[in-house]
């Protein structure tokens, strides 16, 4: 049992997640920001290449064009310079903007965006040279290895079915004439460097469910550390169980206090007791102050004998209110004709002792409930 609690074979919750991403331990896929830099590359030389080109050009025959009078001007170079800017700037900062954005997006798929300042702190870990040969022939270090052998074979497959398939179109440029004959070269050469990157997606494909597949196995948590967290987080059982025992004593106190108060205690006459309040100036209907089970409910008799709050026994009546009704809630309407009549009874007895009244029958424990309100 205690080896089965030690080994690893838990999901990791969401606090070791967060607590792994505080400290830069998320999933990343660098096969997928590598083929990312180099599509996205070989895309801008495609879609902005032609205005590169053109700025190139430019920039070369005006610094291969010289005039005498340049050529004995000390400012010429700080002008060429300009030019030079002038020329090319645009085009490069494009090209440049086009594979950073996808640079990002290729190195943040993966993990998202995690900025983490544990992770930039140095660790003196890292300098021992036994965790570098470790890291060098562990199981990390051979999977990296056979990407590599991966990566290799697959840019070499797609190279010779690329290369098969120009190989005519690459015979043919040696008999074309200038320029063209270089505009095709460059044509074939673009074409052939996209679909060698797009073919590392076959890489990507794989890499990138082992890279979270293995993130998620080095989260994974033993039983007990689960336990030891939920713990943590929400309170051992024992404390919990005793803040419950605390808060309902508190609340018992409280709904104790309200008895005195009650018009009238009906009761199970043993198991059950549930105090009644009824304000005979007001529009509401009686209001529930106690109710109780067992001991609870011999403490709401005792507390009723000692402050005269007379006891009325109707079992039936009794188990509904404490089952249909909370605490400070009103009675429910279906109720209204039984608890009139055990409030009738109370207000006969109430004149009674005031001399006012002879004494009342007392009511009969059969009253009136509906079905859906008996319990």
């Amino acid at each position: 049992m205690a080896e089965t609690d030690q080994e690893r074979t838990e999901d990791p919750t969401e606090k070791r997640k967060r607590e792994a991403r505080e400290k830069g331990q998320v999933a990343r896929s660098k096969e997928m920001g590598t083929v990312f830099v180099l599509v996205s590359a070989a895309v801008a030389f495609f879609w902005f290449g032609q205005s590169l080109y053109m700025g190139m050009r430019s920039l070369f025959v005006d610094l291969f064009t010289l005039e005498r009078r340049q050529a004995f001007d000390t400012t010429q170079m700080y002008k060429a310079l300009a030019v030079s800017f002038e020329h090319i700037i645009w085009p490069v900062a494009i090209i440049f903007a086009f594979i950073t954005f996808f640079t990002f997006l290729g190195n943040s798929w993966l993990g998202g965006i995690n900025f983490s300042w544990k992770a930039m702190a140095p660790k003196f870990s890292r300098m021992n040279p036994l965790n570098g040969f470790k890291r060098m022939f562990g199981t990390q270090a051979l999977v990296e290895l056979v990407k590599g052998i991966a990566k290799f074979a697959v840019v070499a497959v797609s190279a010779f079915l690329l290369l098969s398939w120009q190989f005519e179109n690459i015979l043919q440029i040696s008999m074309g004439q200038m320029p063209n004959m270089i505009e095709n070269a460059l044509n074939i050469l673009m074409w052939m460097f996209l679909l060698i990157c797009c073919s590392m997606f076959l890489i990507v494909v794989i890499d990138a469910p082992f890279q979270l597949w293995k993130h998620n196995k080095d989260l994974r948590m033993t039983k007990q550390e689960v336990k030891d967290e939920h713990k943590d987080s929400e309170g051992s059982p024992e404390v919990k169980g005793r803040i419950r025992r605390l808060q309902m004593e508190m609340a018992n106190r409280r709904m104790m206090q309200e008895v005195p108060k009650a018009d009238v205690v009906v009761t199970n006459p043993t198991h059950f007791a549930v105090a009644i309040k009824y304000e005979e100036n007001g529009n509401k209907a009686p209001i529930l102050l106690a109710k109780g089970t067992d001991e609870t409910a011999a403490k709401i008799r005792e507390i009723a004998l000692e402050y005269d709050v007379p006891l009325v026994a109707s079992p039936a009546l009794a188990r509904s209110i404490y089952h249909t009704t909370e605490i400070e809630a009103e009675i429910p309407r279906g109720l209204f004709v039984a608890v009139a009549q055990v409030l009738a009874y109370v207000y006969q007895l109430k004149m009674f002792k005031q001399g006012k009244a002879k004494r009342p029958k007392k009511p009969n424990t059969d009253v009136p409930i509906p079905e859906d309100l008996r319990h």
